[in-house]
């Protein structure tokens, strides 16, 4: 009978260690707030389940392509802008933001805040998922519907050097 013990207490603590060790959410770890603070550089942007043709705007900018070599810089307290370089027909400016990061649902927010706004007055927003998140690179991603399906406009970050 005590061996019968001693074997259930090994293979509970055996699952509980297998258990521990695996993955969450599917594959894509947990990105918190401190992985997303920083300088970044927006690299490059892609597209899954949707043609980049389809793609005309991206965050109140006539194209997506006003983004590509923008730069982003995260504060840890939330506040933020991204500068945009011009080109492409688009406009070279700066954009003040408030950002936020939701590791239960692994969600990055942002609202454009303008001269003499509050963040919390703001109701207007983008909410993108946090696909993934080192200390040097970031993977967000915009969905968009597309037909009868999600498709999602991926945006490939760098962090800038110092």
């Amino acid at each position: 009978m005590k061996r019968i013990l001693v074997i259930a207490a090994i293979l509970c603590s055996s699952l509980m260690v297998l258990q521990s060790c695996s993955s969450t959410k599917n594959g894509v770890s947990t990105v918190s707030r401190g992985k997303v603070s920083g300088n970044w550089i927006l690299n490059d942007i892609s597209f899954e389940g949707i043609p980049s043709v389809a793609v005309k705007g991206l965050f109140g900018e006539p194209s997506y392509s006003c983004f590509v070599g923008s730069t982003w810089n995260l504060t840890n307290s939330g506040n933020g802008k991204y500068t945009l370089t011009g080109g492409n027909g688009c406009t070279a400016g700066t954009q003040n933001i408030f950002w936020s990061v939701s590791p239960a649902d692994q969600t990055f927010q942002f609202k454009k805040i303008y001269e003499g706004e509050k963040a919390k007055n703001v109701s207007d927003g983008y909410r993108l998922v946090l696909f993934s998140g080192t200390g040097d690179t970031l993977v967000l991603k915009s969905p968009i519907e597309y037909g009868s399906a999600t498709a999602y406009v991926v945006l490939n970050f760098s962090k800038a050097s110092n």
